[in-house]
């Protein structure tokens, strides 16, 4: 072979490995790009959620004019649209921590047939942010507690599959108590910012956690709190916290519920811490103060009942001694009929677990206090136009003052709850439901 071949046989080879190389090095930039393109990707459908929202537009019907054709495959792209899921990208099990204002609800949870309630709003939040991945079930969902109509929350916990930018979450997160990356928190889709976007103005997500795949948001709850409020008036504080205390440690609190005998069989609930204290606010020397009741869970509408002998405790119509007898269900197996204290002033305050960090990103966690600040300035605007108005009632004469006294009505007398009527007791209600079967 002539010299002149070789050489030219040297440099091809030399191109070619120059070539080869060259390769690789795109190979790793486009793997790059594509990574920063999935997070372009997740902020241009969070400004396309928000601009729909804003000209009464979602994502499905910019779908619906975009695509056509009538081949299956275009069919079914535009139900996997319709739908809000998106099985086919990366997904991660989180827990999102919610606040609710629960005035307008039917309770937090959809499972009967009246809207609006908090779960069906933060579904369609869901579906329009395209962070669903499955339906319902199939998305592992489970929420930590069923707040009635009326109820609202500052520390709701719901767990889910959802969208993820990171490849390794999409199918494990560390488990309890094991730490998770830095990079699989800041690269990941601000979940809080992108929801509260689209979410009615008294639903906000407050934070997000990653979440082991065996999590639950009801049964890995360690404890819950709740707090309910009320105005002083001429309660008396001391003989309501001594009558309180009672409750603390286990007991069955069949008595201070509403007995869902179909699917409740134990109502022994372990209570354990109990307050009353004042908040900051007062209204014509009206003190504005809060029962905190902490347990490990509650029975259907327990809080409520506790409230409600609390208060004829507050008033002098029932003595402190009445909670352990209602307590004692072999003494007292019967419940008197006595009303529910109002639903608007219970909050669902906290919901605990081990192994949980709820973060939020700086801009969501700036946009969120400035939205609650906004909140309650409106709010607080609404109570200034209604004292106004307080003020600008016209004085009632004497005459019509003493009219006006002849003619109230005086309030019913309390009957002792030893002395009312009682409902069913366990064991009753169930042979009711087995003479159905």
């Amino acid at each position: 072979m002539s010299e002149a071949k070789q050489e030219l046989i040297s440099s091809l080879q030399s191109q070619l490995e120059a070539l080869q190389n060259r390769v690789k090095e795109l190979e790793a930039d486009n793997a790059k790009l594509l990574s920063k393109l999935s997070l372009c990707r997740c902020e241009k459908i969070e400004d396309k959620v928000h601009d729909g929202v804003e000209d009464g537009t979602t994502l499905v019907e910019e779908n619906r004019k975009t695509e056509s054709g009538g081949c299956k495959t275009g069919k079914k792209k535009v139900k996997e649209k319709m739908s809000g899921t998106l099985n086919h990208h990366f997904k991660r099990y989180v827990a999102l921590k919610v606040m609710y204002f629960g005035q307008r609800f039917y309770g937090f949870a959809s499972d009967g047939n009246m809207e609006p309630t908090v779960e069906s709003e933060i579904f369609k939040a869901l579906e329009k942010t395209r962070l669903l991945v499955a339906d319902k079930k199939e998305s592992h969902y489970s929420r930590c507690g069923r707040t009635d109509k009326g109820v609202s929350s500052v520390g709701q916990v719901i767990a889910i599959y959802l969208r993820s930018n990171i490849k390794e979450c999409n199918t494990n997160n560390a488990s309890m108590g094991e730490t998770v990356q830095e990079e699989q928190i800041e690269d990941e889709i601000d979940y809080v910012r992108v929801l509260n976007r689209v979410l009615p103005k008294d639903i906000r997500v407050i934070g997000w956690s990653p979440a082991p795949t065996d999590f639950s948001a009801r049964f890995s709850c360690i404890s819950r709190e709740y707090k309910y409020f009320f105005w002083r008036e001429n309660l008396n504080l001391s003989a309501m916290e001594s009558a309180g205390k009672k409750f603390v440690g286990e007991h069955d609190f069949r008595n201070f519920c509403k007995m869902d005998a179909a699917n409740v069989h134990n109502y022994k609930r372990h209570v354990t811490s109990f307050e009353i204290s004042p908040c900051y606010i007062s209204f014509e020397g009206n003190q504005l103060c809060a029962i905190k009741i902490r347990g490990s869970a509650f029975l259907w509408h327990q809080v409520r009942c506790m409230v409600a002998v609390l208060f004829m405790i507050g008033q002098g119509l029932e003595s402190i001694d009445v909670i352990e007898s209602l307590l004692d269900t072999n003494g007292i197996p019967r419940k008197p009929q006595y009303n529910m204290a109002p639903e608007i002033p219970l909050v669902l305050q906290s919901c605990d677990f081990d192994g949980l960090k709820f973060t939020c990103s700086l801009d969501a966690g700036h946009d969120l206090r400035l939205h609650l600040r906004n909140e309650c300035q409106v709010y607080q605007l609404q109570a200034a136009i209604f004292h106004e108005a307080l003020l600008n009632c016209l004085p009632l004469a004497n005459d019509q003052n003493s009219l006006r006294n002849g003619m109230v009505k005086k309030k019913a007398s309390h009957i002792p709850l030893f002395s009312r009527p009682t409902e069913p007791t366990y064991k009753e209600r169930r042979a009711k439901l087995d003479s159905r079967k």
